[in-house]
């Protein structure tokens, strides 16, 4: 039976199942300005795992001297392919092959790195390469011109499958540049088509410093869909620099996207330019007035949002709010999460709250039980003919 106000039956390409990809370790963590301690970062990535995340990001292999909160990489990479994790994971019931293990790699150098870590028996399952479409913001993050780029990515791609390793190829400043302005559409659908035409196996689909409206992101999204169908092919990375992180994720949805990111507390950013009070490189200057009103699209309201619309994530989302409340602690500062604070919706009558007085008003004015309109009121209110006209 069609139902004209289900959004499942509006928008026909909305999924009731997705994949939540987590990034907190590598994308949350590049923009403290402190060193988060390497033992919390197994920690978490260890825990997210056991709670059912399946996609996760665990460092940057670029060259610590610009981000030095990576400095750890090889030692995060050994701790989730550690024979002890493996135990652990079987022992609930999890396969550790079943969980892809992703590093960024922006450089060819990085690549390198990244496939001689797998060749000892630890590099990721998956690394990521990222133009822009606005050269200039291409070129501060990657010290290249976009068609030097493409050659190395290239070159990159062929190694890493030679290598068993996928690559994602990620397509930034889509809705804006926060450098130039104004960007295409069309540029990042013939980026994605270029991507997968040098054998890129997915894309990353990045709104990096908040510019997308929901109204655009379903324009793009339902774009990128009618020319490139397949839905595991896209993902989706907000970030919530304006607030607007789950509205752009419910606008996807509606387009038809399937796979998704975020991060515990909503964090993450540009890459820090300070750590421990030792100023470093980063991405340069920061694009913004307070690093404290950035990140990206909270893992925790994202879940809890899919969830309230049936939407199946796999995911342990209770699990998840106590790592948010956790994640607090180690980071330092109240983060994002507004359902760390406030909860699940309640699905049960919550006879704590209940006021024992109702009861008794009611039967002192001789109201029924259940009864929400006078006794002599028609069953069903008719709204007049003459404020249906106005």
């Amino acid at each position: 039976m069609t139902d004209k106000y289900d959004l499942f039956q509006m928008f026909e390409r909305m999924p009731k199942k997705v994949t939540i990809g987590d990034i907190t370790i590598r994308d949350g963590f590049q923009h403290e300005e402190h060193f988060i301690p390497t033992r919390a970062k197994i920690y978490y990535l260890h825990e997210l795992a056991f709670a059912g995340v399946r996609r996760m990001e665990v460092t940057n292999l670029g060259n610590p001297r610009i981000m030095p909160q990576f400095e750890d990489a090889e030692e995060l990479l050994k701790a989730v392919h550690s024979d002890i994790f493996k135990k652990r994971l079987n022992k609930r019931g999890i396969k550790h092959e079943d969980i892809e293990w992703t590093c960024i790699t922006i450089r060819e150098s990085a690549v390198d790195r990244a496939i001689e870590l797998k060749e000892k028996g630890y590099g990721p399952d998956r690394i990521l390469m990222m133009v822009s479409t606005d050269e200039q913001h291409h070129f501060a993050n990657s010290g290249t011109t976009l068609p030097q780029y493409w050659k190395e990515a290239e070159r990159c791609i062929r190694k890493c499958h030679d290598a068993g390793i996928k690559m994602c190829g990620t397509v930034s400043t889509i809705w804006g540049s926060p450098i130039s302005g104004p960007t295409k559409f069309e540029d990042a659908v013939e980026f994605t088509k270029r991507w997968l035409s040098i054998g890129a196996d997915d894309i990353e689909h990045a709104d990096h410093d908040g510019s997308a409206p929901p109204d655009k992101v379903y324009r793009y999204f339902s774009m990128i869909l009618d020319a490139i169908p397949n839905p595991d092919l896209h993902v989706a990375h907000f970030h919530v620099t304006r607030g607007w992180g789950c509205a752009n994720v419910l606008a996807a949805l509606q387009a038809g996207i399937t796979h998704y990111e975020g991060t515990v507390g909503g964090t993450g950013g540009q890459p820090a330019n300070f750590v421990d009070g030792v100023p470093g490189l980063g991405t340069g200057s920061y694009y913004y007035k307070d690093p404290n009103v950035v990140g990206l699209v909270c893992l925790e309201d994202m879940l809890v949002m899919m969830d309230e619309m049936g939407i199946d994530t796999g995911i342990n989302i209770d699990r998840i709010l106590e790592i948010g409340t956790m994640m607090e602690k180690t980071v330092g500062r109240r983060l994002r999460s507004e359902s760390i604070l406030n909860g699940r919706i309640p699905k049960e009558v919550r006879e704590g709250f209940k006021r024992p007085a109702l009861p008794k008003l009611k039967e002192k004015n001789g109201e029924q039980p259940g009864q929400i309109i006078p006794a002599d009121w028609p069953a069903k209110a008719e709204v007049p003919a003459a404020v249906l006209k106005r």
